[in-house]
């Protein structure tokens, strides 16, 4: 990724997206390119005197591992998930989903630690979450989600899924008997490698489609959803940082 100790803050916000790194540093005083190497798009600055670096993961867990294992590397010490999520919950689109821990249905994680380990988040963190979108005049939901890694074999069809005649609506209808908020493909893995780092690490999600993308944010909307979550992710992480400060004292 070709950070450094000297180029990444304690702080860190990871995006799926490499181009929503770019919406985010532009609030940002004195953003400094770090790298953008394959899908790993860094920068670093601050926000309201908070030292933050934005970066991003790309599409999926063994990315996103990769991407903590480096920023863990270079001294991080709070991880935020900002990205979007699928949601089950059809009243959900354009709300926030922050969930307080993830179905491990990706294989990555399992490479750190058997399954049975929970993939859960900091909840000190996701409180603070919880209070930054609600300062926003937004909705939120905390619940459990579930990180997959097949895109097109468990979360939409395709041409290949029809021909092979796979039924995405069983294995959503199966989660959603299970009470599950949300399906992505990066969440558990971020939170249990988190966990083994001692990472206080939380995820917050923009619910941006429906199951099976039958409904999708597009256009301006979508737009000026991933800005209003960017705006929140750096807030959330200064006001985290602001309560540990007076934790400490």
């Amino acid at each position: 990724m070709g950070a450094t100790r000297e180029t990444v803050g304690e702080y860190v916000i990871f995006s799926g997206d490499p181009w929503r790194v770019e919406v985010i540093k532009n609030y940002l005083d004195n953003p400094q390119k770090v790298a953008f190497l394959r899908e790993f798009n860094t920068y670093t600055g601050t926000y309201k005197g908070l030292r933050v670096t934005a970066t991003s993961t790309g599409i999926g867990a063994p990315s996103a591992a990769i991407a903590m294992e480096e920023m863990y590397g270079c001294g991080m010490k709070v991880a935020l998930r900002m990205g979007t999520v699928m949601a089950l919950d059809d009243t959900m689109l354009g709300q926030f989903l922050i969930p307080i821990a993830a179905m491990r249905r990706e294989q990555t994680s399992a490479t750190y630690v058997e399954q049975s380990y929970p993939a859960v988040a900091d909840l000190e963190l996701v409180n603070t979450l919880n209070q930054t979108v609600a300062s926003f005049g937004r909705r939120y939901q905390n619940g459990v989600t579930c990180t997959m890694d097949g895109f097109y074999t468990q979360m939409k069809d395709s041409r290949l899924s029809r021909e092979r005649g796979i039924d995405m609506m069983k294995t959503l209808d199966e989660l959603d008997a299970l009470h599950i908020a949300g399906i992505d493909m990066e969440t558990s893995c971020m939170l249990t490698v988190g966990r083994l780092m001692g990472v206080r690490t939380a995820v917050l999600t923009l619910a941006t489609v429906l199951r099976n993308l039958k409904q999708v944010m597009e256009g301006q909307a979508r737009a000026d959803a991933e800005d209003l979550l960017c705006r929140v992710a750096l807030e959330g992480m200064y006001r985290f940082a602001n309560a540990q400060k007076g934790d400490a004292q």
